[in-house]
């Protein structure tokens, strides 16, 4: 470590030091609260008995689990110890969870195990010589490292840059697998700063922990929180009542969101006759609908914004009253700008894609130098999405680029190609196309419009159940629409645009 690093073990430190006694953590689930001192210590521990199974700097750390004051502690140990954190999606069938962790080739992971079926799947998908621990201590067939480290009085943490990786985040299937994102030290105190900057926030903010901290979305929430000092309120599983009951015993200031838990708040809000005079701010992605909702409802703050895995989160932010429909302005650490096909500069009204510079890009994909290479070029990374920028700094976000169609179901992204690719294995199905259309509960919902072969039959249900057992299950279509024949391109392919005009709307079998 050198003079000038400053790295996420070295939040938990300071915080130790200045705000000791002060809660950082209430874990909701069990009704405690846990210190900023008491989490360094669990930090330690924790750390010291993973070193003590030969895991070091730059050896991988698999988490999988719900949220939990054991995960947010599973990450502080792999910084302290410069090991690399794999959170893994728990929605994620076994088979993908065992990919990308197998990917990343983990030496130890810790497991809460959402069935005990789907984790004796998980087991048999990876290398009998990888340990395997419970994440919380619980009843189950793992042994629990957590109860058993010892105590350390002085822990001397690892040597470890600013620049080197922290953490690694698989991506959504553009080309049919994962890619793992790899974010370092400097790209997650970066973010940290950003929405500290962009919020106001203090030591004095209590955040409402709701979206699961194996996305970056929840994860960088809580780190800012953290960061700041504030207290973070933990939900291992989201219920908007007992949501709406926090927000009021708790004095919450702020969450992150995703559709439809803004929506579900306020109804169990109204249900329960709660003002929700705390809240603040609410930061993310929803419906113009709740959104006014939540604004005529009480007193807090709406904030929009753009970002991405590849960027540590979010790179635009902004009160959605000042500009209702636009993604915000870039925030303080940010660079960004609109390019052309020949990645230069576009001037403000005009349509190009989004492209980053600064502390918060990624360090690249894992083990993947050409995909690294094409979305890191000329000095910017591309993100791949189309956008413009008014004349007041204002990002307008106009979807993603054709080649890199992307869904966002509930904030969840979900790329065509690996649902078409389990939805094609399907014995009566011939051709199909997956894409994104408008849905009143999810913001956007998965489609897949399909031609069957010839004699077959096939339900919208039944097709749905079919992926549904094979991927994860916010993966599967909403909508299924059976047509003849697809519109075709002059060299005779799938002409997906034109698929996209004539099958938009939410029609078709609905979940």
């Amino acid at each position: 470590m050198g003079i000038q690093d400053f790295t996420i073990y070295d939040i938990i430190q300071r915080n130790a030091l200045i705000y000791r006694d002060k809660p950082a953590w209430f874990e909701a689930s069990i009704e405690q609260f846990f210190t900023f001192s008491q989490i360094k210590k669990r930090v330690d521990n924790l750390a010291n008995a993973i070193s003590q199974k030969g895991i070091s700097k730059g050896d991988r750390i698999g988490i999988v689990g719900k949220n939990s004051i054991e995960y947010f502690v599973a990450y502080g140990a792999a910084a302290a110890l410069g090991a690399i954190a794999v959170p893994i999606n728990q929605r994620l069938s076994a088979k993908e969870a065992a990919y990308n962790l197998n990917d990343t080739q983990p030496g130890i992971i810790f497991a809460e195990h959402k069935s005990q079926n789907w984790l004796n799947k998980l087991i048999k998908l990876l290398p009998s010589e990888v340990a395997i621990y419970n994440l919380r201590r619980q009843k189950g067939r793992l042994p629990d490292l957590l109860s058993s480290s010892e105590e350390v009085k002085n822990f001397e943490p690892e040597n470890i840059c600013t620049g080197e990786t922290f953490v690694i985040f698989h991506t959504a299937a553009v080309s049919g697998h994962p890619k793992g994102a790899m974010l370092s030290h400097a790209n997650c105190t970066s973010c940290n700063l950003q929405i500290m900057h962009g919020l106001n926030l203090t030591e004095k903010d209590v955040h409402l922990n709701l979206l699961p901290i194996f996305h970056l979305f929840g994860f960088g929430a809580t780190l800012s929180a953290f960061h700041t000092g504030a207290l973070t309120v933990n939900m291992d599983k989201f219920d908007p009542a007992k949501a709406v009951d926090l927000i009021e015993n708790k004095r919450v200031t702020f969450f992150f969101n995703f559709a439809p838990i803004l929506k579900s708040i306020l109804s169990a809000k109204s249900a329960a006759g709660a003002k929700l005079k705390s809240l603040r701010a609410v930061i993310g992605l929803d419906t113009p609908e709740t959104i006014e909702k939540y604004h005529k409802q009480t007193t807090g703050t709406f904030y929009t914004v753009y970002g991405q895995t590849e960027t540590s989160l979010m790179v635009t932010l902004g009160n959605y009253k000042d500009c209702p429909g636009a993604a915000g302005r870039p925030l303080v650490l940010t660079t960004l700008a609109l390019l052309d096909e020949k990645d230069q500069p576009l001037p403000a009204n005009q349509k190009g894609e989004i492209a980053i510079k600064g502390p918060l890009v990624f360090q690249g994909y894992w083990d993947l130098k050409k995909d690294t290479g094409n979305a890191i070029r000329n000095g910017w990374h591309h993100t791949g999405d189309l956008g413009c920028i008014d004349n007041h700094g204002y990002l307008w976000y106009h979807g993603r680029m054709l080649k890199k169609e992307l869904i966002k179901p509930g904030g969840e992204n979900v790329y065509p190609i690996e649902v078409e690719n389990v939805i094609i294995e399907h014995p009566g199905i011939d051709q199909v196309v997956v894409f994104g259309v408008p849905d009143p509960k999810w913001k956007e919902a998965v489609k897949a419009v399909c031609t069957l072969k010839q004699n077959a039959t096939l339900s919208s249900q039944e097709l749905i159940s079919f992926v549904a057992k094979r991927i994860a299950s916010y993966k599967k279509p909403q909508y299924v629409e059976f047509i003849r024949d697809f519109p075709k391109t002059d060299e005779g392919k799938i002409d997906r645009e034109q698929v996209k005009k004539l099958y938009a709307r939410s029609e078709g079998n609905r979940m």
